[in-house]
């Protein structure tokens, strides 16, 4: 079997000694005080760039089903754009480029630049997902809604809307938990989250596998709890007749 060496958590990162409580203490910081600061960072990224996903993604899902065509243009262009650069790309144009072309995003922190360019990136998958979720309801639904007087964003707000979301959590339960896995990209402009850590500690202990093998587990426990809550989601607001049936 592997010599394993799990007590390198324990270490302290400057010395190398051995921590007796393994947690850090008297300022000291251990390898498992950096990871768990890591996973913060990693959780902090993926949940905000997830918020901005969604209220994004969702209004140019709405935009491209409108009657208006410069709101479809505009849905159609922003995800053609954002689907089909790379994220890695996309990442290092928000951190390398933008802040050339627009001077004061230059004072702003990294941290933010990544949350934007990974919640744009899924915005752009999330406005599919939204589009299908509304082409999938019957047009009758809409054609009712402004029969009885409702305008189109009225109509939008308290009848397609309140359906088409609730078609469309299975997929953007995948994109949830898509967007922790995808927020690794945020070490390549030096946020110290768990790919980060993961190869620094690696360096400095030469104990990759542990160090490896700690990262996935809390990679996977980070998807599997987005996982779980969402089918708690799904389940509350299953449509009768349109998903899964139900009664």
């Amino acid at each position: 079997m592997a010599n394993w060496d799990w007590q390198v958590f324990c270490k302290d990162t400057i010395s190398g000694d051995v921590s007796p409580r393994c947690f850090g203490s008297g300022g000291d910081i251990t390898y498992l005080d950096w990871m768990l600061s890591a996973w913060g960072w990693t959780l902090s990224v993926a949940l905000l760039a997830l918020v901005v996903a969604l209220v994004v993604g969702s209004l140019m899902g709405i935009f491209r089903t409108t009657p208006s065509k410069p709101l479809v243009w505009l849905g159609n262009a922003w995800t053609e754009l954002f689907r089909n650069i790379p994220l890695l790309v996309q990442i290092f144009v928000w951190y390398h480029v933008i802040p050339s072309l627009i001077p004061p995003l230059k004072d702003v922190p990294s941290f933010i630049l990544v949350v934007l360019g990974l919640g744009f990136f899924t915005s752009a998958r999330i406005a599919e997902q939204v589009k299908a979720g509304i082409q999938s309801l019957p047009k009758g639904q809409r054609y009712a809604g402004l029969a009885m007087g409702l305008t189109l964003p009225q109509t939008y707000r308290y009848v397609i809307l309140p359906m088409a979301f609730r078609i469309v959590v299975p997929p953007l339960t995948s994109e949830s938990m898509n967007i922790i896995k995808n927020s690794a990209v945020a070490f390549a402009v030096s946020i110290a989250e768990l790919t980060q850590f993961a190869m620094q500690a690696q360096e400095e202990t030469s104990r990759g596998v542990e160090i490896y093998l700690a990262v996935t587990a809390l990679y996977f426990i980070s998807a599997f709890a987005i996982n779980r809550i969402a089918k708690v989601i799904e389940t509350r607001l299953q449509v009768p007749g349109l998903i899964g049936g139900g009664k």
